[in-house]
């Protein structure tokens, strides 16, 4: 069953990586500005009336974040109403307890506005890294994210497992006035979904490919599984790639041979075939690319929330070396028209459509 949703309080994020971007004359941008940059780019989402930014973790040449919570912080210090998170905390090779404290200092530093999604990430640099084995993946996550449900509770901790030294009523500072609001990202297994509705969290699932239809029997499984261990309902979001421009053919055009070079570097690294202009734009029509005028993305937003009941949809508005201009364009799009008219149309009784018919080449 499909779930309902009040229109007026489904929330609008946005995330980045922090690619590394291009500047007019062609050259690539250096590291610190890049930074820079997505922390004037919260400053404008704030302005322009977005809800969250969420910033993730990488450390590889193309991408400028690797300490992500270093950022929040600066973007909490220049806002005053975008909430801050992460995109996600890559759980598995990290300290759980160093997270809690540094989204507590957030939280201070913001009034209340940290938030934290945890997962897996699609990466897997940190792991060597870090001095973690990948032949540890699965136990690293699970007891991790158990630890850290424990601290989140802020109150005295008694844990064990076998990633660390067990913890007997061990007491983590800073606490926070209201607790952090956290959630788990998830990318399609069953497992992780139940995992989910064990903890009681709320689900972010990462549609980065195909039809979001076809994550409907995850939320579906999520619902059931939180009924049958006896938890409250809880959220449901969605993270995906898009792009917004004045006109469908722009955001296409700009976007395309930034996308292509990102999308070839990941296929060469995973064994996979060159991305193609025809791929691209059958994401863009049928599958969960939100490239477009803000007339298209607003109507293929409003689709996808609906057919998920989403309460929550985050667009990773950066993808591959983009100009900051253009990005800073894109959000005040998001802000100023996309977002208003997503909630017009879910308000509406009639069906909205995918979005694709207004996309024309």
């Amino acid at each position: 069953m499909a779930r309902e949703i009040d229109p007026a309080a489904v929330e609008f994020g946005i995330n980045t990586f922090g690619d590394v971007t291009v500047q007019p004359d062609g050259s690539m941008t250096s590291y610190p500005q890049v930074l820079r940059d997505v922390v004037e780019e919260g400053v404008v989402a704030d302005q322009v009336g977005i809800d969250v930014m969420g910033i993730g973790e990488h450390h590889r040449d193309d991408f400028a974040v690797s300490a992500p919570d270093v950022l929040l912080a600066a973007i909490a210090a220049k806002t005053e109403r975008l909430r801050v998170s992460s995109a996600v905390t890559v759980l598995s090779s990290e300290d759980p307890i160093r997270v809690f404290q540094r989204f507590a200092t957030i939280d201070a530093i913001s009034n209340g506005r940290a938030e934290i999604i945890a997962g897996r990430g699609s990466f897997t640099e940190s792991f060597p890294l870090f001095g973690f084995e990948l032949s540890d993946y699965q136990v690293l996550f699970e007891e991790k994210l158990n630890l850290l449900a424990e601290l989140l509770k802020e109150k005295p901790v008694t844990w064990s497992g076998s990633i660390r030294p067990p913890l007997e009523g061990v007491q983590v500072y800073p606490t926070t006035e209201k607790g952090i609001r956290t959630w788990v990202g998830v990318g399609g297994s069953p497992e992780s979904v139940v995992r989910t509705a064990n903890y009681g969290f709320p689900m972010m699932l990462a549609i980065i490919g195909g039809e979001p239809a076809r994550f409907a029997p995850y939320v579906d499984l999520f619902d059931r599984a939180l009924d049958q261990l006896g938890k409250e309902r809880q959220p449901v979001g969605v993270h995906s790639p898009g792009y917004i421009a004045d006109t469908d053919e722009q955001a296409a055009d700009e976007l395309w041979p930034h996308y292509e070079v990102m999308y070839s570097r990941i296929g060469r690294e995973r064994g996979w075939g060159p991305t193609t202009r025809a791929h691209f734009e059958q994401e863009i029509r049928h599958g969960s690319l939100y490239v477009g005028s803000p007339e298209t993305v607003a109507r293929k937003i409003a689709d996808t929330i609906r057919v998920l009941g989403a309460e929550r949809f985050d667009l990773k508005y950066a993808t591959g070396p983009v100009e900051h201009g253009k990005l800073v364009h894109a959000l005040e799009l998001y802000g100023q028209k996309v977002i208003p008219m997503v909630r017009e149309l879910l308000a509406e009784s009639t069906p909205v459509g995918a979005g694709a018919a207004a996309f024309t080449r």
